[in-house]
């Protein structure tokens, strides 16, 4: 039987990651194609749809890249690390999705207390309309594969490792680079033809909400920060359409 200690390293590595982001790519990968239509691009939540925006730019058009890319990626991590590969992956598996779960509901209730806490300080919500929830359970399946990949596993990665590279304290190191990637997590949202209209508490609880995955990310795994990004806005979407 797996220990906790066990487990809680084996979250961390690269195999149990892709095991368990796997289907959550092919589900959305599937209802994009089966949902979508001639217009899959209504579909695609915000990081994807950045992702082929930018690919188109340079001529690349293939619907199938980003997806071959990111598996590609953890396949590579997973080959890297596969001298300590570990066992019991059922085990593994079964409690990222309960973690994953705990998690979702930890932010959902930082999300709840966050605008009377906004208010009591005098910060001014303006909270935007909240787009309808019907259809939009793929959007938010693929906004916590996507954005994960983006802003935490290149991002989050690639600055905590230039800033190591500076010899930065291995504390301030991280906080700085879960800080900018969570900084540029939030503005991203209303930034482009698919931005939201800006509002405190969305910009300050994707915020919030950008940290809070940076550390799930590092000290929990990139496969758990997907679960519980994704379970979260399932959480959200099926309390707006109630």
């Amino acid at each position: 039987m797996t220990s906790h200690i066990s487990y809680v390293r084996s979250t961390r590595h690269p195999w149990p990651s892709l095991l368990f982001v796997l289907p959550l790519l092919i589900a959305y990968e599937a209802g994009v194609a089966v949902l979508g239509g001639p217009h899959p691009e209504h579909l695609r939540n915000g990081a994807d749809n950045w992702l082929r925006v930018g690919l188109m730019r340079v001529g690349i058009s293939w619907v199938w890249l980003p997806p071959a890319v990111l598996l590609a990626l953890l396949s590579l991590w997973t080959w890297r690390r596969r001298n300590d590969r570990p066992n019991e992956v059922l085990t593994v598996l079964s409690g990222m999705i309960l973690e994953s779960v705990s998690l979702a509901i930890g932010l959902w209730g930082i999300s709840r207390a966050l605008g009377p806490l906004l208010e009591q300080v005098g910060i001014e919500l303006s909270v935007a309309s909240a787009e309808p929830a019907v259809g939009r359970v793929i959007t938010y399946l693929g906004a916590g594969i996507y954005e994960e990949a983006l802003f935490r596993l290149v991002l989050f990665t690639c600055l905590l490792r230039v800033l190591r590279l500076m010899d930065v304290n291995g504390f301030l190191a991280v906080a700085l680079s879960a800080s900018a990637s969570a900084l540029l997590f939030s503005a991203a949202h209303h930034i482009g033809p698919y931005g939201q209209p800006y509002s405190n508490y969305l910009f300050l609880f994707r915020l919030i909400a950008g940290l809070y995955f940076a550390i799930l990310f590092q000290t929990r795994g990139f496969g758990i920060a997907v679960g519980a990004h994704a379970c979260y806005n399932l959480i959200v979407s099926i309390g707006a359409s109630s």
